[in-house]
């Protein structure tokens, strides 16, 4: 009886230090992903976002001209659509207010939706050891074949996945500034009806929020199922280091790739330039 009542003690010790220490590394994560949110409440980050949004406002003005001239053109051929010119200066205008906006209220959202169910997950936590049958097979297993050789091996993933997460949750912020700086870039090309680039931006942003979102969710999750489920608390924290990898594979890239259309675009507008300037020189 008091072996029995000695041993429920020190499992209860065990699961409340287990979920603090699950806690402790949550709250560390939502700290760091939140560094990246306080990022942008810096006045000299501001200022730098300022810049990039007057940059995308003067893009923005310049490429209304440009369509301005190419609708001209256009419309000498009998083929203006001032409809669509409308629409775009419309779409254009959104995007000059919003592109600086959205990313950081979005980024926000997610960090502060992360940190809100890592809080509530940890009180999941099972107070008893609930190990099925098959954990302990595979311990038993793994015990007579690899013996300290599977612990090297669960350590090693277990840190190849917290510190793939850390990094990846340190970089962030810096990577959705670069975005905005370069999202300004694409104010040119909307009022002529180029967006291909644009919709790739915002598809980049995206990304970077569910990234943020969903990389220490999974890791917190996985954490929480190390301690019964080993083997799937493993799983679990690996696929959360490849959650950029997947969302790219349904189109949420968060690195840059090269946009073909958008090269296609500069090299017509161009040729519109440059026809526009024989036609005035006539």
């Amino acid at each position: 009886m008091g072996a029995d009542l000695v041993t429920k003690l020190f499992d209860c010790i065990e699961d409340l230090i287990y979920q603090k220490i699950i806690e402790l590394l949550g709250e560390f994560f939502s700290y760091m992903n939140s560094m990246g949110s306080d990022l942008f409440g810096l006045p000299w980050v501001n200022q730098i976002v300022t810049l990039f949004s007057l940059l995308g406002w003067a893009l923005f003005v310049v490429g209304i001209i440009v369509a301005l001239f190419d609708f001209a053109i256009e419309s000498q051929n009998g083929r203006g659509d001032p409809k669509a010119l409308a629409m775009n200066i419309i779409k254009g205008f959104m995007a000059a207010s919003l592109f600086t906006v959205v990313p950081v209220k979005l980024y926000g959202l997610a960090v502060a939706m992360q940190s809100s169910m890592s809080a509530d997950m940890t009180g999941l936590v099972s107070p008893e050891g609930s190990g099925t049958l098959l954990d302990a097979c595979l311990g038993a297993v793994g015990d007579m074949m690899f013996g300290p050789l599977l612990n090297i091996l669960i350590i090693i993933m277990f840190g190849y996945s917290v510190i793939k997460v850390f990094f990846a949750s340190l970089k962030r912020g810096g990577i959705l500034l670069i975005q905005i700086a370069v999202g300004s870039m694409y104010m040119f090309s909307i009022p002529r009806g180029y967006t291909d680039g644009f919709v790739m931006w915002v598809k980049q942003v995206i990304a970077t929020c569910l990234t943020a979102f969903l990389q220490s969710t999974m890791l917190v999750c996985g954490l929480i199922l190390f301690k019964d489920y080993w083997l799937l608390g493993l799983g679990v924290m690996l696929a959360a280091v490849e959650i950029p990898r997947i969302a790219g594979l349904f189109g949420l890239e968060t690195a840059a790739r090269p946009n073909i259309n958008g090269v296609v675009n500069t090299a017509q507008s161009a040729v519109h330039l440059a026809t526009m300037v024989k036609t005035v020189a006539k």
